[in-house]
């Protein structure tokens, strides 16, 4: 299972205001809250926190066809080079980020490496990016590829009525889409 976010952060600039009385304490646990305040970048390092749950979110989605809000609730751990644990429900989640001036993407999965393809691009692009990539792994003819979301919203990529994909994960914000996918 695969699961990730991006976050635009000109956008997260202008349009969230994380500052704002109340917003950490409903959104992060007390460790979190320490994590952000304590951080050399807070503003960073509150979309960091936010896209590995918001992955993690995605992986549980998939798993149990189930859609909530309860971001609190996914506990955050950071750990070396940009990687992260994210706990919920007894579950770990596995996460990756990438961090640079302009986005945040993260990356979550079951275990610590999942073999798994992930692009990055404008959110108009995403699903031909996708429909691309699997006619490259697949010698597919691109016409004949679909997605079909599941009941909860969660994509798969089909031919016919063959999965292409065993787990599916679209973000966007903003200027920013990307992909992440395990083939099947």
């Amino acid at each position: 299972m695969i699961g990730n976010d991006i976050i635009d952060l000109s956008l997260a600039k202008t349009e969230s205001n994380w500052q704002r009385r109340g917003f950490l304490e409903k959104q992060f646990s007390v460790n979190e809250q320490h994590l952000i305040l304590n951080a050399p970048n807070s503003f960073e390092m509150v979309w960091r926190l936010w896209s590995m749950k918001e992955a993690a979110y995605k992986i549980f989605t998939q798993q149990h066809s189930v859609r909530f809000f309860a971001p609190k609730k996914f506990e955050c751990k950071l750990m070396l080079d940009l990687k992260g644990l994210v706990c919920y429900k007894n579950q770990k989640f596995y996460t990756a980020s990438i961090v640079n001036q302009q986005y945040i993407f993260t990356k979550a999965g079951l275990i610590k490496e999942t073999s798994s393809y992930s692009e990055m691009g404008s959110p108009d692009q995403i699903d031909m990016m996708i429909k691309n990539k699997l006619n490259v792994l697949t010698g597919l003819n691109i016409s004949g590829i679909e997605q079909i979301k599941s009941r909860n919203g969660a994509p798969s990529y089909y031919y016919k009525t063959t999965r292409l994909t065993s787990s599916c994960s679209i973000s966007h914000h903003g200027k920013y889409g990307a992909y992440s996918f395990v083939k099947a």
